[in-house]
């Protein structure tokens, strides 16, 4: 998620548990800068990470892992323009081949899977072979079949998919993010249903999984007035889900965490002081040869183009 100076970045997820990042016209419209789950999870992992993600917007690699993830997220999403009794496994695999047609179209992504010449011969990639692309789109209609043993999609009525939430707070941080699936009961109740496609994390990592779930539920609170039933994530990778009931004192409490960790953030850009993290995060970082941890110099803070995009560039005077 590329190009010049991120104001309002809002899709996805970060490289664990098989999550996948979502980007429209809106993710790159100029705006003022915001927070979204996953630039807040990257500031929490790794200061340097944020920085080289929002601020420089430097290219990074797509992998077929989070390539798959959006492919089926995509079929998933369609799978719902069905009618409900059309709604089946058959139909839903139907739906695999002109989703990847769409997003093969996509900068970056047939890159993936070269189709090898004869001029390459031995050395041709073995993801570039149609069997590896075979074996790849299978692999994606493995993960939308198991979600049909989570979920029966012919009892379901969404009331919103791939739907942008957003929301002002007092202090004036704007929250941004992209709900995969939200339903709204005849009495009023809200689920929000996020679907991955790992597996489902060990208990001491699920308050990690659940904070974008909780983002999600704060802003919706904030903008409709009611708390979620239910927060609901779909681990299409093992089958598994997890669910969770937020209150309100909990909601309170998180949206304090999000407004400390965006004074972090402010105060950061104003010193244009963004430490790394080390961590086994970085295995999945394209930015090592940028970054001190690894024996990488940054480049130098673009301070002017982050002022012109909203930034606050200096410390605010605090009165005496």
């Amino acid at each position: 998620m590329t190009s010049t100076l991120e104001t309002d970045p809002s899709a996805g997820v970060a490289p664990a548990g098989g999550s996948s990042d979502r980007t429209s016209a809106a993710d790159t419209a100029p705006r003022r800068p915001s927070l979204s789950p996953s630039r807040a999870a990257d500031f929490k992992s790794c200061p340097l990470l944020y920085r080289f993600r929002t601020i420089d917007r430097l290219p990074e690699r797509k992998s077929p892992a989070a390539v798959r993830g959006t492919l089926v997220h995509a079929v998933l999403e369609r799978l719902y323009d069905l009618p409900a009794a059309e709604r089946t496994v058959e139909a839903a695999r139907s739906l695999i081949e002109p989703a990847w047609a769409d997003l093969r179209a996509e900068p970056g992504v047939a890159e993936l899977f070269p189709v090898p010449t004869a001029a390459d011969g031995a050395d041709a990639p073995a993801g570039g072979t149609a069997a590896g692309l075979e074996a790849w789109l299978a692999s994606a209609g493995t993960l939308v079949e198991t979600y049909f043993a989570l979920e029966d999609p012919t009892r379901i009525q969404p009331h919103g998919r791939e739907e942008l939430v957003e929301v002002t707070l007092p202090d004036g941080l704007l929250l941004r993010g992209y709900v995969d699936r939200l339903d709204v009961a005849p009495s009023g109740a809200l689920r929000v249903v996020d679907y991955k496609t790992g597996s489902m994390p060990r208990e001491a990592f699920e308050a990690k999984a659940l904070f974008q779930m909780k983002f999600y539920a704060l802003v919706l609170w904030r903008t409709r007035g009611v708390i979620a039933a239910q927060l609901k994530l779909l681990y299409l990778g093992d089958g598994d889900a997890l669910t969770y009931a937020p209150d309100e004192a909990e909601l309170l409490r998180f949206e304090r965490t999000l407004q400390a960790i965006w004074a972090a953030i402010e105060r950061a850009v104003a010193t244009a002081d963004f430490r790394p993290n080390k961590s086994r995060l970085c295995g999945w970082c394209d930015h090592q040869a940028l970054c001190p941890a690894f024996g990488g110099t940054p480049p130098p803070f673009p301070a002017d183009a982050a002022a012109a995009a909203g930034w606050r560039t200096t410390l605010p005077v605090t009165p005496l």
